[in-house]
């Protein structure tokens, strides 16, 4: 969809799913938190819609886990797509066996008080992009993409297009045909 889409923007933080085949895509529900603190994370897990995806502002702090397998097991039960979270996680192979998609900055076992509400459906920026509640969020194992909602469907359609062009490609190949004659980079200048 990155390539697809002229309005994508993809998150450079290093947020990488925790577990292999991991993929989500859904609306954004914003939350920012105070590293050392998961209050904010309980809070929009209660209000998220199904269909979300959690997007947490840990402040890129990878010195306490402040999601695991409890709170995995909450957003599954409430229909939560995924969490995209510029932070740490623990549990990650409980939450990986679940099929629970988390995309993270990295793992950490330390646990966090429960005092900071932090902050829900706000604007945030990670990795350079601003997001907003209702942005469109996919992720798989190449990358985290936002799109603005209003250009969601149009995305969409590119990205099939893409894909259909692809699998075209795919074929062409199997049947014996190069990179470089579907390309039309066989021509000499």
């Amino acid at each position: 969809m990155g390539e697809a889409a002229s309005q994508a923007r993809l998150l450079l933080a290093p947020l990488r799913p925790i577990g292999h085949g991991m993929r989500v895509a859904g609306p954004a529900r914003t939350v920012r938190c105070r590293p050392g603190d998961n209050l904010a994370l309980h809070h929009v897990i209660a209000a998220a819609s199904p269909g979300d995806v959690i997007v947490a502002d840990y402040g890129g702090s990878c010195d306490s886990g402040p999601f695991g397998e409890i709170m995995a097991l909450a957003c599954q039960l409430r229909g939560i797509a995924g969490l995209v979270i510029d932070g740490a996680v623990r549990d990650s192979a409980e939450i990986a066996a679940m099929g629970f998609p988390v995309f993270a900055r990295g793992l950490d076992i330390r646990g966090t008080t429960k005092r900071d509400r932090g902050e829900i459906d706000i604007a945030l920026e990670i990795g350079g992009v601003r997001i907003t509640p209702g942005d469109m969020i996919v992720a798989d194992a190449d990358a985290v993409i936002v799109l603005p909602a209003a250009a969601a469907r149009a995305a969409l359609a590119a990205a099939e297009a893409r894909a259909a062009g692809e699998a075209r490609m795919m074929e062409r190949l199997r049947a014996g045909e190069t990179t470089l004659q579907i390309l039309g980079l066989d021509k000499s200048d």
